[in-house]
């Protein structure tokens, strides 16, 4: 009987729908001000920067699919903004950041594009997946009325919904 039992076990565990695929790069900067995670449906397509020039980061926000989410601390002038092109994702998240603020950011994508905003000083990070074919599903981190304090990124494998339609 016990050894069904085992049997039954692993092939449940088996047949279970597992995110092997998932990593979370933990939150740099010093962390002060109201929590933020970015949500949306589908894929990242966009990315919206705002910075003080020669300073901080004050500002950002994620496009999924055709929607914008709200935006993360605050406009200053204009953005700088990058449109991924189809089936892109973003693959690398660096930058600065200090106690108080994130300095500098620079998204890298599938394709070898960038979108850098911020200034280059401070200590580095390099946020980037686990596994090859994982892209940036959110972000996470902290904000205050100046700018974004800390920031997280999160990895994993993003299932579309399509219509697939099977002729014979």
């Amino acid at each position: 009987m016990f050894p069904l039992l085992v049997l039954v076990v692993l092939c449940t565990s088996c047949l279970a729908e597992t995110n092997d695929f998932y990593s979370f790069s933990n939150a740099v900067g010093g962390g002060s001000g109201t929590s933020f995670s970015t949500t949306g449906e589908g894929r990242i397509t966009g990315v919206r920067l705002w910075e003080i020039s020669s300073a901080y980061i004050t500002g950002l926000q994620l496009r999924y699919g055709y929607a914008w989410t709200p935006i993360v601390g605050r406009e200053v002038g204009n953005p700088q903004e990058l449109e991924l092109h189809d089936d892109e994702t973003i693959v690398q998240v660096s930058g600065k950041f200090h106690t108080n603020y994130i300095y500098q950011l620079f998204f890298v994508t599938s394709e070898g594009r960038f979108l850098m905003a911020g200034n280059p000083t401070q200590s580095s990070f390099n946020m980037y997946p686990e596994h090859s074919n994982a892209e940036l599903k959110l972000l996470s981190g902290r904000f205050n009325s100046a700018g974004i304090t800390s920031l997280g990124a999160h990895w994993g494998l993003v299932y579309l919904n399509e219509n697939i339609t099977i002729t014979p």
